[in-house]
């Protein structure tokens, strides 16, 4: 059973020695094979002991790069949670030991440059740590832990294709023939002493250890089993290439389908005969990220290929997937597959090492000489346990389809961290994650999946200030305005959650960030763009991404994205009680934005450009120059005229609108924010289970940064927002549009605010309640009553 600490039980282990009497070389350490291992390998690690009486014993483990760990051949938990090399962390468990003999066992592999590109590794091995009275029948480096090799696997990553993962680590094929089966248990010969490594314990002379050692910030991930969906075809096997796979327009035989969906549904095993293929498609009818698990008896010299997509395509070329439903005369292209060959013995089970995701599922049977039963096949759903506190009710039917695919973009997009999508990457970005932690402050109480966020990239800031664009990763990615997000991100969590201590921390980071920034100002006071991609947004005349003068000159965006965060800055400040740092950044704000509105505002137009010439404007602009706080009303009054009726500006995408419903909020345009969710209600009947990377042509149909309309449910349409550090006071500035009867609970962290609002004939009727210490304001239409503790009547006339 895993157990969240709430402290570093690990850092005595680095300690210097207490006493001159103390043996450090009693102290646990790492442990590795006897010999170096390959680049890639996979490894189990046993020690056999004995316990008098029953007893909870509490253990601490990790390695390097991922461990499951068994009891007796029951598998305890799976780890380490995803970090870095200066934030390592170890999971804790209490495990149930009965009297007598038992056996621990940890599989652990190393992958290299073959892994997932988050997964960071410095050296390979595995610590487990007992806490006392257990430490020395238990601890690695101080029990007799053994180790050995698991042959049978093989790692390859598949090619840099169009459609290909790019990402997410190698293919598996394991070989049944060379698995050493019932390893879990400790069984089976090749058993060697493990070697202690003690390249990790020398800190008492200064030398930082290889992994830096924390506990676990979060939970355990959700371990549900699922139904492997519904077979959407299952025909002769046609295939020349396993990567391209053309499916009939007719699903097959009816009785051969009945057939497999019995085996999917475990009502009755299926048996594939021998020197015969099978090509069959599950449809999970729903978007999952899950360790797929297949069992085999028989079938020796079969091969069997279990291949991922989150959609079919229309060509073999994979131009277009149109409409997510449709299966039959269509091509499952699937780049991400794993590869069986089974051995002919009975009840094997095969698993992966590490997940995978995906709506569609493709099985390509090829037997031998002997016929392959399939005993069953299913996966275990994994992801963050985010689950939805919040109620809302709109009374929007296209709202009330949209919601669950927005739910379904953000959970397959939170695990050990948030990531920008589970199928092509696996990364977590700064910019996608800030839309993912506000929309899971709305939703849930739980926020140590955003804290996780701010803490690792905190630590991934390079010597210039910034911090990188993409952490925990093996390479250094710089995106300058994705470190002004970062501090976006703390201001956002000093709102919505409000824990002193934890924006204390991070404020010498954000302080980096900004002073970074501005030792890019040129001689007139202007950012010019600094080194790295300058990504906005997906605007397809934008060169990857990258704005007007983006490539080292002077942006119009990039410069209010800057006087934007001065703001925050300033306000962050504040709160921490240092009134000459907000002073500063506050300065700052107002020299840079007042050379901004000299040298970018276009009178003629109304509208901010996005370049000193005056050639390029965009509606990102005019957003970021709205959200920084430093233009007066006339200026709000010409860009509102101007997002609302030129139709030249260059539009946000799926990701900026985000800051363009913030805009839209700011100015009241209620009816312009519903039209542009029309991208979102069009989604049920496009087939999405999940939310999109971008409008059509998408490459990822699961991207979190697109459910930022369910943000924008709570906290633009119903209205609901923290007002002051911590949410201690709020404001509900409702943007109805079209509707009449809304309703709404949002965890609080002091309780629930619950809202409940009707318009008819220009009035505003209903209820609020505000959990106790909690006051705030309901603003609508610019006519105000204000909100105390407790249960009251609203009626705004």
């Amino acid at each position: 059973m895993r157990v969240q600490m709430t402290e570093n039980r690990l850092a005595p282990i680095y300690k210097p020695a207490a006493s001159k009497t103390e043996d450090t070389q009693a102290r646990p350490v790492w442990i590795a094979p006897p010999s170096r291992t390959e680049a890639q390998s996979v490894v189990a690690y046993r020690l056999r002991f004995t316990l008098a009486t029953a007893q909870t014993v509490r253990v601490h483990v990790t390695a390097d790069e991922r461990y499951e760990l068994w009891l007796d051949g029951r598998r305890m938990g799976r780890g380490p949670e995803r970090g870095s090399a200066s934030a390592w962390f170890y999971e804790s468990y209490d495990l149930p030991v009965a009297t007598g003999e038992h056996v621990l066992v940890a599989r652990v592999w190393h992958l290299g440059e073959l892994a997932p590109l988050a997964q960071v590794s410095t050296a390979p091995g595995f610590l487990l740590v007992a806490d006392p009275p257990h430490a020395s029948l238990l601890s690695t480096g101080v029990a007799a832990w053994e180790v050995k090799p698991l042959s049978g696997y093989a790692f390859e990553l598949p090619a840099m294709e169009l459609h290909s993962p790019w990402f997410t680590g190698a293919n598996q094929t394991i070989d049944a023939s060379l698995y050493p089966w019932g390893v879990e248990y400790g069984s089976g010969q090749g058993w060697l002493p493990a070697r202690s490594r003690h390249e990790d314990a020398l800190t008492p002379f200064g030398i930082l250890p290889l992994h830096v050692l924390r506990e676990a910030m979060l939970p355990a991930q959700l371990s549900a089993p699922r139904r492997a969906g519904r077979v959407r075809s299952a025909t002769e096997g046609t295939w020349t290439d396993p990567r391209v796979v053309h499916i009939p327009a007719e699903p097959g035989d009816e009785h051969e389908v009945r057939a497999w969906q019995d085996m999917v549904d475990g009502l009755a095993p299926l048996t594939v005969p021998a020197r015969a293929r099978r090509q069959v498609v599950l449809d999970l009818e729903q978007y999952y990220c899950a360790y797929p698990y297949l069992v085999t008896s028989g079938g020796q010299g079969s091969t069997v290929t279990l291949a991922w997509s989150e959609a079919l395509y229309v060509d073999s070329k994979g131009s277009s997937k149109g409409q997510r439903n449709q299966v039959a005369d269509r091509y499952f292209i699937g780049p991400s597959r794993d590869v069986i060959r089974p051995d002919g013995g009975t009840d094997r089970r095969f698993e992966n090492l590490w997940w995978r995701a995906g709506r569609y599922l493709l099985l390509l049977v090829e037997t031998a000489d002997e016929p392959l039963t399939l005993e069953a096949v299913g996966l275990e759903e994994t992801r963050y346990p985010l689950e939805a506190e919040s109620r809302i009710a709109l009374g929007d039917e296209r709202l009330d389809r949209t919601a669950p695919i927005l739910l379904r973009g953000l959970q397959m997009c939170a695990h050990e961290t948030y990531l920008d999508c589970p199928y092509y990457e696996e990364m977590m970005y700064v910019g996608d994650t800030r839309l993912e932690a506000l929309t899971t402050y709305v939703l849930s109480l739980d926020d140590r999946l955003p804290r996780k966020s701010i803490t690792m990239f905190d630590l991934s800031r390079v010597p210039e200030g910034l911090t990188q664009a993409r952490f925990p990763g093996r390479d250094v990615q710089i995106i300058p305005p994705f470190a002004l997000w970062w501090v976006g991100m703390l201001h956002d969590y000093a709102l919505w959650r409000g824990n002193q201590e934890f924006v204390t921390r991070h404020l010498p980071g954000a302080r980096a960030v900004l002073n970074g920034f501005l030792r890019h100002l040129n001689g007139d006071g202007l950012l010019v763009a600094p080194a790295g991609w300058n990504f906005a947004d997906w605007v397809p005349d934008w060169p990857i991404g990258v704005p007007p003068e983006g490539f080292g000159g002077v942006s119009g965006l990039l410069n209010w994205h800057l006087v934007y965060t001065l703001a925050l800055a300033a306000q962050l400040e504040d709160w921490a009680g240092d009134p000459e740092l907000a002073h500063r950044f506050e300065r700052e704000r107002c020299a840079l934005a007042s050379r901004l509105i000299s040298i970018f505002w276009d009178e003629r137009r109304g509208l901010f450009a996005d370049d000193p010439d005056h050639q390029h404007f965009s509606e990102h602009t005019q957003c970021l120059s709205l959200l920084s706080g430093a233009l007066d009303m006339p200026h709000h009054s010409r860009i509102a005229q101007g997002l609302l009726e030129d139709a030249t500006l260059t539009r946000t995408t799926i990701y900026f609108t985000h800051y363009l419903f913030e805009a839209y909020r700011l100015l009241g345009l209620a009816d312009a924010l519903f039209e542009r969710l029309r991208l979102w209600y069009d989604l049920p009947a496009q087939g999405f289970m999940t939310t999109p990377e971008q409008p059509e042509p998408t490459r990822s149909d699961c991207h979190g940064w697109g459910a930022h309309p369910l943000y924008h449910s709570f906290a633009t349409i119903l209205g609901i927002r923290p007002a002051t550090f911590g949410f201690g006071r709020l404001e509900i500035e409702p943007l109805l549009g079209p509707l009449h009867d809304v309703s709404g609970s949002l965890v609080h962290p002091r309780g629930r605010v619950d809202v409940q609002l009707r318009v008819h004939d220009g009035r505003l009727s209903g209820r609020v309640s505000l959990p106790e210490g909690v006051t705030g304001i309901l603003d609508y239409q610019d006519r105000w009553q204000e909100l105390t503790p407790g249960s009251q009547t609203i009626d705004i006339g």
